[in-house]
């Protein structure tokens, strides 16, 4: 899933634009450079998918370490979201987005030449924190400077096709880009956001932080940086069991670093006086419904991606460019709908949408565990994929929706900022789990074409059963509301 645009916690009068909605070429080469960089962030999350096996094969990397490259920028993205608004709010727009568009060129220059996974991997986090704090604040910026109405509203709707449109472009880049060298994969977008930096360094308005004494909260530094260790402890584990088990003295001290971690997260949210994650926010049914049902939907299907793009170039031996377009039915759809996603969300509601839509996926998952040796594109895969395109054009933008409008009035950013970390924290926890399903359950060296497919089934039961769970949280939201009974005299 694409990194979803937050809605800005306030929204300051306009810096630019006329009543007439008519731009001037500074506001447009503004919003270019924006949706530019909503691009390549969108981009990163796909970029790497069909990358995967040659990154395995030329650093030594198991798919337990290769998980890794996906979800690390999963991790980094879902950790940092809650906290980058702080960050925003205490330094300032500009200074923060030119700040993170910088490290994020100099990352991805540096992930191109990494020799070891280790270092790839690192890169990958530090990649997906840059995003979160451009996503939103690029956002935030065009809001602050075009004005209210048809203007605004057709800059958003620039900015959010953009997006939409990063994830199915990462997956043919990464396709041709990958059959000269998968180092190319990650290097591409450091040219990209090094002009786009310098065009933000002229085009992006100036927009001052608060310090305390001026009214800005705090940092929370212990919930910052304690939330993502608890989620790189936890993805850790997992990971560690296939080759040591569960009672290894490694898997139990990462699972039990995770709870102490989560468990000091709760209490210090808690106490805070100006929390990063409101627990009273969570008390909304239909936020938590769509955060966990975003959750599940985005880790199901990175985790699909995950299996069939080692069982297309694995098993069968297809080239990276072929299997990158093999995969655009389950990402196109979404690109070619965004522009109307909103106008579906008025017509046929939140509800209705999401529980439609997540009536594919599972029937999507079910029907990719029927495939057999020889595999055949057309009526093993291509029905799944085009499915899982089906519930992302039904159910992408509903989801948000839904969880932005359960928000408490004062506090949509952090309803955003909720719903934004579950989807990447579901894809990280998912992701782990299918790599090590798959490691756990791969043949010897030399089993049948039909071995180690059959090794990949736990994985894919996996990725069923989240689906499933995903369609359970969807129909509890679509079910009528009893009303409650009149009381008794």
């Amino acid at each position: 899933m694409t990194p979803t645009t937050a809605r800005p916690v306030a929204e300051p009068p306009a810096e630019g634009g006329d009543a007439n909605g008519r731009w001037s070429p500074r506001l447009w080469a503004l919003l270019f450079v924006l949706a530019g960089n909503m691009l390549i962030d969108a981009l990163e999350v796909s970029v790497a998918v069909v990358a995967l096996p040659s990154i395995g094969g030329d650093l030594g990397a198991d798919p337990t370490s290769l998980q890794w490259v996906m979800s690390g920028f999963a991790v980094g993205f879902g950790a940092m979201i809650l906290f980058g608004a702080r960050l925003v709010e205490r330094l300032g727009r500009r200074r923060v987005y030119l700040a993170a568009v910088t490290v994020f060129a100099v990352a991805s220059l540096a992930g191109a030449l990494a020799g070891a996974a280790w270092f790839l991997i690192a890169t990958r986090v530090v990649k997906g924190v840059c995003a979160a704090l451009t996503a939103p604040t690029g956002l935030a910026i065009i809001t602050s400077t075009f004005p209210e109405g048809a203007a605004r509203n057709r800059a958003v709707a620039v900015y959010s096709l953009f997006g939409a449109c990063g994830f199915s472009l990462g997956l043919v880049l990464s396709g041709l880009l990958t059959e000269v060298s998968w180092r190319w994969t990650f290097a591409f977008p450091a040219p990209v956001a090094a002009l786009l930096l310098l065009l933000g360094l002229r085009l992006v308005p100036e927009q001052r932080g608060r310090s305390r004494a001026e009214g800005g909260r705090s940092y929370e530094l212990p919930t910052a940086f304690g939330l993502p260790a608890a989620l790189l402890a936890l993805v850790y584990g997992i990971g560690h069991v296939p080759g040591h088990g569960w009672r290894a003295p490694g898997t139990l001290a990462a699972f039990a670093l995770a709870g102490a971690l989560a468990v000091l997260v709760v209490v210090r949210e808690r106490r805070a006086e100006h929390p990063l994650l409101p627990l009273g926010v969570l008390a909304q049914p239909a936020l938590r419904r769509a955060a966990l049902g975003a959750a599940a939907l985005n880790g199901s299907y990175l985790g699909l991606l995950f299996v069939v793009t080692f069982h297309l170039q694995t098993l069968l031996g297809w080239s990276p460019a072929r299997t990158g377009l093999a995969l655009l039915p389950a990402a196109l759809p979404l690109a070619l709908s965004a522009a109307y996603s909103g106008r579906m969300v008025q017509r046929f509601g939140t509800r209705r949408l999401i529980a439609v839509g997540w009536l594919a996926p599972p029937l999507g998952y079910a029907l990719y565990l029927r495939a057999s040796v020889p595999t055949r594109y057309a009526t093993d895969l291509l029905p799944t994929l085009l499915l899982l395109g089906l519930a992302f054009v039904l159910c992408f933008a509903a989801l948000h929706m839904q969880a932005l409008t359960a928000a408490p009035k004062a506090e949509p950013g952090i309803a955003s900022g909720v719903y934004q970390t579950a989807v990447q924290f579901g894809a990280a926890i998912v992701l782990a789990l299918v790599a090590a399903l798959m490691a756990a359950h791969h043949p010897a060296p030399g089993a049948s074409a039909a071995a180690v497919l059959a090794g990949y089934h736990p994985a894919l039961l996996l990725v069923t059963a989240v689906g499933v769970a995903g369609l359970a949280v969807s129909v509890t939201g679509a079910l009528p509301r009893r009303a409650s009974a009149p009381s008794t005299p």
